[in-house]
C-alpha cells in the first residue's frame, strides 16, 4: 500500500513523517528530506547489546512504537519562524497506556512549544485518554479539549487538530468527526516557539526521580503531518475515509505487546523468577487458582521502569514456574472507583463460583483517598479461562470511617490499604492494613477486620491484632499487605494461623522497611482476634530484598507465599535497564513438628533443571570439593549444599566469582552468632551498587548447614535448613564473574562436604 493511496496530500503540507522505515534509529521527514534521530534507551545500551527502537505494523506500512519513557523523535529545523496564521496537525495514534500528566502537562504527540512564555503549540494526551491542542495565542495560553471523546487504548485513531485565524477557531477531530471546538478572536496568531519540534515527548517535560521525563507518549504513532493551513472538516473526513477504505473498513489491530525479547542479552535480568515483561513492577499479589491455571497479578506501571500510576499486570501458569503474559487486568479509569490508581489486593472465588479481585482503589478527590473495591471476572459470560476481562463494581465496598477508633487509640486516617479476604462458613472476612495512634504516639501498625455475608456490604469489627511499636519499631507505624491464613495443626491438635505483614511508616523512620514479619498463633473467631504464640515478630527472609507478601492455599492444600525482590539499584540504572524489580520464587510455608515455620521453594521449580554440573553424595573434604568446583560456573543455577562445619566458625560458598576474585559474593553461616549472612562488599566493581553485609538470626540447633540456593543473574535467593530465606542482589560488572568456590573463615581442613548438587536452570519464559 503506497503512502499516496491514503493520504490525499494537500497544499500547505510543511512536514510529513511516514514512519515507514520499520527499522533503524532515524526517520525521514519527507518535505525537507532531513533525517531525524530517534532517541531510545537501547540505542547505546548499558546492560545488554544495542538494539533499534521498536517498530510495528501501522495503518500505512510501518509505524513506530514509543515505549512511554525513552522514545522520541527530534526535528531540529524550525518549521515556523514567524507568527502562525493557520495550522493543522494530523496523525494516526494507538495509545498503549495513559500517562499521569505530571504538572498537568500533556503527554506530547507533536509539540514545539513553551507554555511558560505562551509560545508555540502542543497536541497531546492527558490522563484517562483525554486529549488536547494547546497554543500560545495573542499572548495567552489557549486550550481545546476532547474530554468526552477520549482516545481508546489498543486501537488506531485518526486525530487532527486545526487552528484557523480567519474563522477564529481551534478544532479537534477524531476519526473524521469534530469532537471539540474553542472560539478565539479572529485574526489571532500563534507565537512561534524557539524549541525543537518533538514527536512523543513534551518540550517541557516534568522530571520524575531526576532520571525520568514525564509527559511521554506510550503507544504507536503513524503518518504524522503538519500543515500551514487549517484543513476543513470535509478534508479531514475524506483523509480518514480514504485510509479506512484502503483497509476495507477494518483497521489493523496494533501490536503493542511488551516483548521480552527486547531485553535479550541483559546480564542482570532474571530468567526464571517471576518478572513483568517490561518496565516497573512491585509486589505480585492476588494469586488465584482457577480451572487448572494459577493466575498472578502484580503492581505495574506500563509507562516505564519507575513508580507511578499503578495498574494490575497479569500472568498465568499451569505449574507456578512457566508464566504466560496476559493483558493488564485493572487500569485506573476516570468514571470508575479508581481514577488515581489500582493498588494491591487479593482474589477469591465468590459464592457463585466466579473469580473476584478485591483491590485498593485510589481516588484523591475523596476524603478517604484509599478504599477497597471489587472487580468480577466475565468468565461466566464469555468462558475465557485466561480471565482477561474484569468488570468493576460501581462503588467501593469498604471505606474507612472518619474518626475510626479502637480500644488502643485512633486509627490513622488515610492509611487504609491492601485488603486480604477469605471465607469461613457463611462469613466473609477482610483485613486491611492500617495503623493506630494515641495522641502523638504511635501504638502499632494493625490489620483492621471486617465481616460480610455477600462480599459487598461489610461491617467493621476491630483490629485483628495490635503489637507494640515502641518495643518492635521495625514493624512500622502502618502494616501493609496483611496476609492471614491457616498454617496447620500442631502435635496437640491445636489449629495455628499465620499473620504476615509488611511494615511501613507514616513519617520518617530510621528503620529499614524491606522485611516481612510474621506471628504464629491462634485465631479466635468468636472475638475477631488473633492471639500470637510469641510477642516478638519473626522474619521470613533475613536478606533486605524480600517484601510484599501475598498468599494462596492451592488445590494440593499447600500454603504458598509470593513476594517482591527489590532491585536495589539506582534510578538511573533502572532507566538504563528498562525494567525494575521482579518477584521472589513461590515458596511453601508450613508448621514444622517443632512448631517453627518451615519455608521452602515449590518443588515444581525442579522442572527447570537442565545439565547436572556436579553431584557429590558422600563425604568429601573441603579442598577436593573445591577442585571439582573449579570447573563449574554459571549465573542460572540451582545449588544444593550440605556442610559439616567441623571446627570452623564460619562456612559457606562464594558465588559469581571472577577468576581473579575482583568480584565475588560470599553466602555463609556464622556458627558463633547463629547468623545466616551474605557479604556483598566485593559483589560489584560498579560505584553505584550497594555494598555491605546482610543477614540475620537463624537457629540451626546443631544441625549441619543445609543450603538450597537459586542463582538467577542478579538474583541470589537462598534457604537455610528450611527455616529462613536470604534474598539479595548482585550486579557484577565482569562477564567472567561466574565462578563458584566453597568458603570458610578458619580451620577449613576440618570441614566436610556432605552433599553438593548443582544444576543449570532454564528460562521460565522460553
Amino acid at each position: 500500500m503506497a503512502a499516496h493511496d491514503i493520504n490525499g496530500n494537500l497544499d500547505g503540507l510543511v512536514a510529513y513523517w511516514t514512519l515507514d522505515e520499520g527499522q533503524g534509529k532515524q526517520v525521514k521527514e519527507s518535505i525537507s528530506g532531513s533525517y531525524d534521530p530517534i532517541d531510545y534507551v537501547f540505542n547505546n545500551a548499558r546492560f545488554k547489546p544495542d538494539s533499534d527502537p521498536l517498530w510495528g505494523k501501522g495503518v500505512n506500512n510501518h509505524a513506530l512504537l514509543f515505549d512511554g519513557y525513552s522514545t522520541w523523535i527530534t526535528h531540529s529545523s524550525n518549521l515556523f519562524n514567524k507568527p502562525i496564521n493557520a495550522l493543522t496537525i494530523e496523525a494516526w495514534v494507538a495509545p498503549r497506556s495513559y500517562e499521569w500528566a505530571y504538572d498537568d502537562r500533556l503527554a506530547a504527540i507533536v509539540n514545539q512549544h513553551d507554555r511558560e512564555t505562551k509560545q508555540g503549540f502542543i497536541l497531546g494526551l492527558y490522563r484517562h485518554g483525554q486529549w488536547s491542542l494547546q497554543a500560545g495565542i495573542n499572548g495567552n495560553w489557549v486550550e481545546v479539549w476532547a474530554e468526552q471523546d477520549p482516545l481508546p487504548k489498543g486501537k488506531w485513531s485518526h486525530i487532527a487538530a486545526t487552528f484557523d485565524h480567519d474563522l477564529g477557531r481551534l478544532n479537534l477531530y477524531l476519526n473524521g468527526r469534530k469532537v471539540s471546538s474553542n472560539e478565539i478572536p479572529q485574526n489571532s496568531t500563534i507565537a512561534p516557539a524557539n524549541e525543537p519540534l518533538i514527536i512523543g515527548k513534551n518540550n517541557q517535560a516534568a522530571k520524575i526521580n531526576e532520571a525520568f521525563s514525564a509527559n511521554m507518549f506510550n503507544g504507536m504513532i503513524d503518518e504524522v503531518k503538519i500543515y500551514n493551513q487549517a484543513l476543513s472538516q470535509q478534508d479531514i473526513r475524506t483523509k480518514y475515509q480514504l485510509c479506512l477504505n484502503a483497509w476495507n473498513g477494518e483497521l489493523p489491530a496494533p501490536n503493542m505487546e511488551m516483548k521480552r525479547s527486547r531485553f535479550k542479552g541483559d546480564r542482570h535480568r532474571p530468567q526464571y523468577h517471576f518478572i513483568a515483561p517490561g518496565h516497573w513492577m512491585n509486589e505480585p499479589h492476588a494469586p488465584l487458582y482457577f480451572n487448572g491455571q494459577y493466575h498472578l497479578f502484580f503492581q505495574h506501571n506500563p509507562q516505564g521502569p519507575y513508580f507511578n500510576h499503578i495498574h494490575w499486570g497479569h500472568a498465568v501458569s499451569s505449574d507456578l514456574v512457566h508464566w504466560r503474559d496476559l493483558p493488564i487486568a485493572l487500569a485506573p479509569e476516570a468514571d470508575k472507583v479508581d481514577p488515581f490508581g489500582d493498588w494491591t489486593g487479593c482474589s477469591v472465588i465468590d459464592d457463585n463460583g466466579s473469580p473476584v479481585l478485591i483491590f485498593t482503589a485510589a481516588d484523591n478527590s475523596k476524603s478517604s483517598i484509599s478504599m477497597s473495591a471489587m472487580a468480577k471476572s466475565t468468565y461466566s459470560l464469555d468462558g475465557d479461562n485466561d480471565l482477561k476481562e474484569w468488570v468493576k463494581h460501581p462503588s467501593p465496598i469498604t471505606v474507612q470511617e472518619t474518626g475510626l477508633k479502637c480500644v488502643d487509640g485512633e486509627i490513622l486516617p488515610n492509611q487504609f490499604r491492601d485488603p486480604f479476604v477469605w471465607k469461613e462458613g457463611n462469613t466473609w472476612y477482610q483485613v486491611i492494613g492500617s495503623g493506630i495512634k494515641k495522641g502523638t504516639a504511635y501504638v502499632s501498625g494493625t490489620a483492621l477486620l471486617y465481616t460480610s455475608s455477600n462480599l459487598i456490604d461489610w461491617t467493621y469489627r476491630k483490629p485483628l491484632y495490635v503489637s507494640d511499636f515502641n518495643k518492635y519499631p521495625k514493624t512500622g507505624h502502618v502494616w501493609e499487605l496483611p496476609v492471614f491464613l491457616p498454617l496447620g495443626t500442631n502435635k496437640h491438635g491445636v489449629e495455628k494461623h499465620i499473620l504476615l505483614i509488611n511494615p511501613s511508616y507514616e513519617e520518617y523512620s530510621p528503620h529499614n522497611i524491606k522485611y516481612v514479619w510474621y506471628w504464629i498463633g491462634r485465631w479466635d473467631r468468636d472475638n475477631y482476634s488473633f492471639i500470637p504464640d510469641h510477642e516478638e515478630p519473626e522474619l521470613t527472609d533475613v536478606g533486605e530484598h524480600f517484601t510484599g507478601p501475598s498468599g494462596l492455599i492451592d488445590p494440593q492444600g499447600r500454603l504458598l507465599i509470593f513476594s517482591i525482590a527489590q532491585g536495589k539499584r539506582t534510578i538511573q540504572a533502572e532507566y538504563d535497564a528498562g525494567w525494575a524489580h521482579n518477584g521472589g520464587l513461590p515458596v511453601q510455608i508450613y508448621l514444622r513438628t517443632d512448631e517453627r515455620l518451615g519455608i521452602e521453594p515449590v518443588v515444581e521449580l525442579r522442572s527447570l533443571r537442565g545439565t547436572s554440573l556436579i553431584s557429590i553424595h558422600s563425604d568429601m573434604n573441603f579442598e577436593e570439593a573445591n577442585q571439582l568446583l573449579a570447573n563449574v560456573s554459571g549465573d542460572n543455577l540451582e545449588i544444593e549444599l550440605e556442610l559439616d562445619f567441623g571446627k570452623a566458625k564460619e562456612c559457606g560458598i562464594v558465588l559469581r566469582r571472577s577468576p581473579g576474585g575482583e568480584e565475588q559474593t560470599i553466602l555463609y553461616y556464622n556458627k558463633a552468632t547463629q547468623e545466616f549472612l551474605v557479604n556483598r562488599n566485593q559483589s560489584s566493581m560498579a560505584n553505584d551498587v550497594e555494598k555491605g553485609i546482610q543477614g540475620g538470626f537463624v537457629d540451626l540447633k546443631e544441625e549441619n548447614l543445609k543450603l538450597l540456593i537459586y542463582l538467577d543473574r542478579s538474583m541470589i535467593e537462598a534457604y537455610a535448613n528450611g527455616l529462613k530465606g536470604l534474598t539479595t542482589r548482585v550486579y557484577p560488572t565482569k562477564d567472567d564473574a561466574l565462578g563458584l568456590q566453597l568458603w570458610g573463615s578458619d580451620l577449613t581442613q576440618t570441614m566436610i562436604v556432605k552433599k553438593l548438587n548443582i544444576w543449570t536452570l532454564g528460562s521460565a519464559y522460553d
